[in-house]
């Protein structure tokens, strides 16, 4: 059978829809035509208000680095009690001149507590434009340690957690004495020193305002013998450390009771005794 003629072939040539290409992106006009199409105008407003924002930002970190106008010129140390300013201003070491914005606070409180173990808290704070405030927090003794022997004994100084961390030759007013008494007991050996002084200062941070006022000594010979010499010759066996709430609501009760005994043993709070008068 014979095909198409070429008129037949022309004429279908000329009817059939062509649908045209888009042109692909890989090539120069398609890549034109897309960027035309995706291209966003910028208007003059724009270009000015990019122009400010980096200039302004130049303008805050030169005044911060380069200006002399935010210089540290003061450093103040405040809420000194035993400890001096310029002890706390010479360990702080903050030099004058240098950018505010460059001075470390958090190494310069690092460096104030292991200078000055007696420092609890410290907080450096920036007081723009020229000033830099060292505000310290003193750790307070609740206990005093004695060491050493009776002609030359000195004292550290114990806060409510048990941290040492200070000693002075003189004992300082108002503060009971720790005396460690374990010697080589079974209870240094299974719990440290460490411990039987947390247990210590346990005891002396929870006794009632009424007998805290008179303790004068917290003796430690083990971990289950703790003892309390209060004013007037007077003294507590407290035994352990546990049970400080109810042991303390027996000895006010027992003094209560009996005000003329010498002596006090609420080891076993269920059943306190007195005697001595």
């Amino acid at each position: 059978m014979a095909g198409p003629s070429t008129r037949e072939r022309g004429g279908r040539a000329q009817t059939d829809p062509v649908t045209p290409r888009a042109p692909r992106e890989g090539r120069p006009g398609g890549r034109l035509k897309l960027l035309r199409r995706l291209r966003i105008p910028v208007s003059r407003p724009v270009v000015l208000l990019l122009a400010a924002a980096v200039l302004l930002s130049g303008g805050i970190v030169w005044a911060l680095y380069g200006s002399t106008w935010l210089r540290v010129e003061q450093v103040r140390a405040t809420g000194t009690r035993v400890l001096s300013p310029q002890q706390v201003l010479d360990a702080a070491a903050v030099p004058t001149g240098i950018p505010m914005i460059s001075v470390d606070t958090g190494a310069t409180e690092d460096r104030l507590r292991r200078k000055l173990p007696r420092i609890d808290t410290i907080d450096v704070v920036r007081s723009w434009p020229h000033g830099i405030g060292l505000k310290v927090t003193e750790r307070k003794p609740v206990l005093l340690l004695a060491e050493g022997p009776a002609a030359a004994r000195t004292f550290t100084e114990v806060d409510r957690n048990g941290v040492r961390f200070a000693t002075v030759t003189k004992p300082t007013a108002g503060v009971p004495r720790l005396e460690m008494a374990a010697g080589r007991s079974p209870s240094l050996r299974r719990f440290g020193q460490q411990r039987l002084l947390a247990e210590a200062v346990r005891v002396a941070g929870g006794l009632p305002p009424a007998v805290a006022r008179n303790l004068t000594v917290v003796k430690v010979t083990s971990y289950d013998s703790i003892t309390l010499e209060l004013g007037r010759d007077r003294s507590v066996f407290w035994g352990s450390g546990e049970s400080g709430e109810v042991k303390s609501r027996a000895l006010l009760a027992l003094m209560k009771a009996a005000p003329e005994a010498k002596h006090f043993d609420v080891s076993a709070p269920t059943a306190p005794a007195a005697s001595g008068s």
